[in-house]
């Protein structure tokens, strides 16, 4: 499987605890946490939910 990077570019104030919890599970808590997990089909769906929050860099 690809590798890739997640950073957190943006807050989580306003947003619901669904995608705060979804962050949560990819391993970001701060603004700038960076994490680099694997490309698996679960890891897209939760990035294609949060993805106006993060930034995605393939490895």
């Amino acid at each position: 499987m690809a590798k890739i990077k997640i950073t957190k570019t943006r807050s989580t104030i306003g947003q619901s605890v669904r995608v705060e919890r979804n962050l949560e599970a990819l391993g970001l808590r701060k603004i700038n946490s960076s994490n680099v997990v694997e490309e698996t089909p679960q890891i897209k769906g939760i990035l294609r939910k949060v993805n106006h929050l993060v930034k995605i860099e393939n490895i």
